[in-house]
């Protein structure tokens, strides 16, 4: 029956109830109790449909403004609750910056910055030179001087960053290719260097490509080069990154600051499931236009040049087969490394 008793009774029952929940999951088993279906007040404002007509207004009235009570009351605690759970967390979580470590855990280089300059290394070894310049590169030297026609799909916006306003000519770089023209213009001949670094192009991430990733790239200009010198380069960098049982193969193709051009395949003699050929890089002997844009003449010297990335290179050589995990920053990718690629 509905009584000013028995609705008072189900409202001290309900506040009660939620006054003594302390933690949300008791507030919720509360709230099902006092204000689901099967409560008290859910059964008397059920009764409400038996009630005489000249009753319910009253009795209507009556049942309402105690769910209005228990509601309020409700909110009320859930926000109690809410703001103690924050600050128990807050407190559990807190840690004294000015205390001494209790343990401490050795980070570790980046395994794509070791093997630039464990590649690097090799190169100075053979007597060459390190060269480095700016990943924010005029277009003549990223492309004109490189023999690119003003029409290749290098250079189309979907392919390259361009920065604003375009007239400037000023893009990131998509290879290291600049720094070989750069080394071209400030020294003097012969020139043997190796260009490391970071290259830009519009590609998505995935487990096969990314927008920034890095490359080594070499140029070789003296008299009398020939094919031979660039294959016992490149054989020689192959058995000291891959083991003495490393070979390489070049396969013709194009590029526009070469000619002859190749495609480089190496041999990894100790890869995981067993030796196989797998493709490196592209290479070949220095385009004459080339050679002319960096002020030098054709006739008199020769030379060759290539390149390689260097994730692609960190990929089959160690069995990686997403590159994703090499640009996400765990801590523990790197560790596994140690200071040795």
């Amino acid at each position: 029956m509905i009584t000013d008793e028995s609705v008072a009774f189900a409202v001290d029952a309900a506040v009660a109830a939620f006054a003594a929940a302390s933690t949300a999951a008791d507030l919720k088993l509360a709230r099902s109790a006092h204000t689901g279906e099967t409560s008290l007040l859910a059964r008397l404002n059920a009764t409400l449909r038996s009630v005489p007509n000249d009753q319910k207004a009253a009795l209507g009235k009556l049942v309402g403004q105690a769910r209005g009570r228990v509601n309020q009351a409700l909110a009320a605690r859930e926000g109690e609750v809410l703001v103690a759970e924050e600050a128990a967390k807050l407190g559990s979580e807190a840690v004294d910056v000015t205390a001494v470590a209790t343990r401490w855990s050795a980070g570790a280089r980046h395994p794509l910055s070791l093997l630039m300059e464990h590649m690097s290394d090799i190169f100075v070894g053979m007597g060459w030179e390190v060269a480095e310049g700016p990943e924010l590169e005029n277009e003549w030297f990223n492309f004109d001087s490189l023999n690119f026609d003003e029409d290749h799909p290098a250079r189309a916006m979907q392919d390259t960053f361009f920065l604003d306003p375009v007239e400037s000519h000023l893009v990131l770089r998509t290879h290291t290719s600049p720094v070989q023209i750069r080394s071209l213009l400030t020294r003097d001949l012969p020139v043997y260097v190796v260009a490391p670094g970071r290259v830009y192009r519009t590609d998505e991430l995935d487990a096969t490509h990314t927008p920034v990733f890095h490359q080594l790239e070499g140029i070789a200009i003296d008299k009398g080069l020939t094919m031979a010198h660039l294959r016992g380069t490149l054989e020689q960098l192959a058995r000291s990154l891959f083991g003495d049982g490393a070979q390489i193969r070049l396969r013709p193709n194009f590029f526009p600051f070469t000619e002859p051009s190749a495609e480089m395949d190496v041999w990894q003699p100790n890869a995981k499931g067993g030796a196989r050929w797998v493709e490196w890089g592209g290479c070949g002997m220095v385009n004459g236009n080339v050679l002319r844009a960096a002020g030098i003449d054709p006739d008199e010297y020769q030379g060759f040049a290539f390149g390689m990335g260097i994730e692609r290179t960190l990929q089959f050589r160690n069995e990686m087969n997403d590159m994703r995990d090499m640009v996400e920053g765990d801590i523990r990718f790197s560790q596994q490394f140690g200071m040795a690629v």
